[in-house]
């Protein structure tokens, strides 16, 4: 039987990537990114368990610790569930209709009923993991549904859930064919979180709008009550459900653990410009590779600049990391076909041989490399049309402790 935990995270993926080789063994390596910079450090403390989707279809190892002592429990997906329920739903659905419809959404039934199973998939491993009396703590948008869900099997559970991007407005969200539904399985949450009051105001306004309406698409009672406002890093307001449940609602900034920003040496930074040509201003981009990052508008500034002389070729240099992501979508394939058009023309108009201007890597970084980047980088550009707690500007800032450096910030970041 399998241990059962105290403390549970259930994200859309597990904190490391699965690559499964043609003789059929698998090999297992840390994975990127700001939700496993930021919930690491908890699990590790409790010896937690993180329930999630390894990143291969149809096969899922068995459970297991890792070397800090985190036990995961991978959730297993056939190709047409990871189609439906990410590609579509997800990603093509809310993720536009989340960040103020930069792209429109595609709102598809068959999608929607893939999203509601891989959330029932998700909860009922949860179940199966979590101890008497444990807390769960659900992540972000693909998992919208868990927390109705785990209330209705395990009435028992402290269950949390943390959205990692902004939540819309309710004229926007309103478009959703299934906001009630969602809205629904959001208050199956003890605690909702958000970056931002604003995200949260949203949604306790949400809350009042689709209140008098659920019951006719649900079956489940209407009456909701919004009691209070929104606060920073406190639960300032809840709303009380029909059944007399008291659900919180805040705005929780996460920030990373400065203490494990480990310092570039000296000779890494020297090094890395002088490949770079010893440039006087070396301006650092990292980013997802997304539509909502406005990598493009950047790089199309950058050439603006150049255009006007504001910035010297002979003396800058544009780096900009774009890590892989979502390629099988359609909007992002060409948001990569655009961004590398772009870098092509700028190199060829300002440019020289062995000096490009822009220099471009689409791949992932290990945490080690990104620190010599950020302590090198001159200027940081964060610029994104719409975004959750970007970490990249937080982790810049403390890789330059000496209060060097330039941090510029979209007023959207």
């Amino acid at each position: 039987m399998e241990e059962l935990n105290s403390f549970v995270v259930v994200a859309n993926r597990l904190p490391v990537d699965m690559t499964v080789h043609p003789d059929g063994t698998y090999s297992i390596s840390p994975s990127p990114g700001g939700l496993v910079t930021g919930l690491s450090p908890v699990l590790e403390q409790h010896r937690g368990c993180w329930v999630g989707w390894p990143g291969t279809v149809d096969v899922a190892p068995e459970p297991f610790r890792t070397d800090t002592g985190v036990l995961l429990h991978p959730v297993r997906l056939a190709i047409s569930d990871f189609e439906g329920f990410y590609e579509g739903f997800s990603n093509a659905t809310l993720w536009p209709l989340f960040h103020d419809l930069i792209v429109q959404p595609v709102y598809n039934v068959e999608w929607w009923h893939a999203f509601r199973e891989v959330n029932l998939k998700f909860a009922e491993a949860v179940s199966q993991v979590a101890a008497p009396d444990a807390t769960v703590w659900v992540q972000d948008y693909q998992l919208l549904l868990v927390p109705g869900i785990l209330r209705q099997m395990r009435p028992d559970l402290k269950i949390g859930f943390f959205l990692h991007i902004p939540f819309p407005s309710p004229e926007l969200f309103r478009q959703l064919p299934w906001r009630e539904e969602i809205v629904r399985g959001m208050l199956g949450a003890d605690l909702v979180g958000f970056h931002l009051t604003q995200n949260a105001e949203n949604f306790l306004s949400l809350t009042q709008q689709v209140a008098g309406t659920a019951g006719s698409h649900t079956g489940q009672p209407d009456e909701l009550e919004v009691r209070g406002s929104a606060l920073i890093r406190e639960v300032g307001a809840s709303v009380l459900t029909a059944d007399g449940r008291k659900v919180g609602v805040g705005a929780f900034p996460i920030s990373i653990d400065t203490a494990v920003v480990s310092e570039a040496s000296a000779s890494s930074v020297q090094q890395l410009r002088g490949e770079l040509g010893d440039p006087d201003t070396v301006l650092l981009g990292v980013d997802r590779l997304d539509y909502t990052k406005g990598i493009l508008q950047r790089l199309l500034a950058f050439e603006e600049l150049l255009e006007s002389g504001a910035l010297d070729p002979e003396t800058t240099v544009f780096l900009q990391v774009a890590t892989p992501s979502r390629e099988r979508i359609e909007h992002y394939r060409v948001s990569r076909s655009q961004l590398e058009e772009a870098v092509g023309r700028i190199n060829g108009r300002f440019g020289r041989m062995g000096h490009p201007v822009v220099h471009y890597l689409h791949r992932s970084l290990p945490k080690s490399e990104l620190q010599v980047l950020y302590a090198a980088a001159d200027v940081m550009l964060v610029t994104p049309f719409k975004d959750g707690m970007n970490l990249v500007a937080k982790e810049y800032v403390a890789a330059h402790r000496d209060g060097s450096g330039a941090l510029v910030l979209s007023e959207f970041a």
